[in-house]
């Protein structure tokens, strides 16, 4: 297992990031910053956490940033810390502002040479994943995207069932992530982060299924590996007076032959986080329960149900590598955002030592899993507005 600890050994420094977006009455903000820290090798030292110039000088205040790097714009902050000196200036910048701020300062960053890391999903449209993707090649940075489900231990140790052939070959996956929490029209109450995330200004061409959809999305292809061929969506919005889905049915088939069916909601009464996924193969099945993250079960076409806990047993090197405490001590939402941050962070540190990361390293979402997010959400957008049954993807 390769430990952070070693590569900032012979870096002989913390990894230093910067932040955009998260300041004062942003919730995701305060998960990357607790998650990025999470290793012990990695300071956040630098940020523009508003769009609004007042509002991001006193959210850094809040976090005792120092003042000459308490910035008001992300413009300023990537102007000055540009003329930091390599080791003083930040190592990658975090971008977990609404969708419509992700593009800009990413290409930008990028642009001018620094890593980034950036909240799901990517940017608005394949064109400008395009251009990212283009930007991230030419000027060989680390770019990470937090689809943070990922990093759940017992998600990559049922990746590495998929892969070793414990199921056989895939012939159906379910995807489901409901939520309750917009079942009544809070962007009309002052909800924050119901506000944006329902505005197509500031969200995009899509509601749940860019929100959570990708996700979905995300998750399966990750545990998988498997390759969209088509897809028929119905999208809806049942809150009158929404702009955006609120809810979303996609039928999936896989270039394998696989066939998979996909849902979404943020109205469903009741319900929480309940993203869950379960694949069926020919020699057993898997279900995943991110409400229960710390098991995952196999179940075979005969006999008893198999479940398999976090920190039991011997298990894949990724998911050892993101298991951080003993068994019976769950480790749940923040450690995963934790284990993308630390992937990212010793891929970081690895090429500023002068080596290539390895596979366990790499093993967070890149540009290119970000840039197949946002085709789908475009693709089901697609598919759902046409009237025709089946959509290539």
């Amino acid at each position: 297992m390769v430990s952070g600890k070693e590569e900032v050994t012979k870096l002989q420094r913390k990894l230093k990031f910067g932040m955009i977006g998260g300041g004062r009455d942003a919730f995701i903000g305060a998960v990357h910053r607790r998650a990025a820290i999470s290793d012990g090798f990695t300071e956040f030292v630098a940020g523009a956490l508003s769009s609004d110039p007042g509002k991001a000088k006193l959210s850094g205040e809040d976090l005792l940033l120092a003042p000459d790097r308490n910035y008001g714009s992300w413009q300023e902050m990537l102007e000055n810390e540009s003329k930091l000196p390599e080791g003083e200036r930040i190592d990658y910048v975090s971008i977990v502002t609404p969708n419509h701020v992700h593009f800009e300062p990413a290409l930008a960053f990028v642009e001018a040479g620094f890593n980034v890391v950036i909240d799901k999903p990517m940017v608005h449209s394949s064109e400008q994943a395009q251009k990212l993707i283009e930007a991230v090649e030419k000027h060989k940075v680390v770019f990470g995207v937090t689809h943070n489900y990922t990093g759940y231990p017992m998600v990559k140790e049922a990746r590495e069932w998929v892969k070793s052939g414990k199921l056989g070959k895939i012939q159906r996956v379910v995807v489901e992530y409901p939520q309750g929490w917009l079942l009544s029209k809070l962007e009309d109450q002052g909800q924050k982060q119901a506000e944006w995330r329902t505005d197509p200004a500031r969200s995009g061409i899509a509601g749940a299924v860019g929100d959570i959809g990708s996700h979905c999305e995300n998750l399966v292809s990750y545990i998988t590996g498997l390759e969209l061929d088509e897809i028929c969506a119905d999208l809806n919005t049942f809150v009158p007076g929404r702009l955006l889905d609120d809810d979303a049915s996609v039928l999936l088939r896989f270039k394998n032959g696989a066939r998979g069916v996909l849902w979404v909601s943020q109205i469903a009464a009741g319900e929480e986080n309940h993203l869950r996924l379960r694949v069926y193969g020919t020699e057993g099945s898997l279900s995943w329960d991110q409400e229960h993250p710390n098991q995952v079960i196999f179940i075979p076409p005969s006999g008893p149900w198999q479940i398999y806990s976090r920190g039991n047993g011997s298990f894949s090197a990724a998911a050892a590598r993101a298991t951080h405490l003993p068994s019976g001590h769950p480790e749940a939402f923040f450690e995963a955002f934790g284990n993308i941050y630390m992937n990212i962070g010793d891929t970081i540190r690895a090429r500023l030592s002068g080596r290539e990361p390895n596979e366990l390293e790499l093993d967070f979402p890149s540009v290119y899993d970000g840039a197949r997010g946002v085709k789908f959400i475009e693709k089901v957008v697609e598919s759902s507005k046409s009237s025709q049954k089946w959509t290539k993807f």
